[in-house]
């Protein structure tokens, strides 16, 4: 993985586990974005993928009730 679920915690500034599924798979879906937008594989010493993907990763989990309202 490009980033852990510790360091995406603590650049979310989430404490507790209970979002810890939420942002595991938001880890996971930035690291296919970036993937699928660039046709290459990066691993954790790319730092401008590892900033890209925290990026990613807290822009969805601050506005996941917007996208959920605007989906259902």
């Amino acid at each position: 993985m490009l980033i852990s679920l510790k360091e995406a915690k603590e650049y979310l500034r989430v404490d507790g586990d209970e979002e810890d599924t939420l942002i595991t798979s938001l880890i996971v879906a930035a690291q296919e974005y970036l993937k699928n937008a660039t046709g290459k594989s990066f691993d954790s010493t790319n730092e401008l993928a590892r900033l890209f993907c925290l990026v990613l990763v807290v822009d969805w989990y601050e506005n996941r009730t917007y996208i959920a309202g605007k989906i259902g």
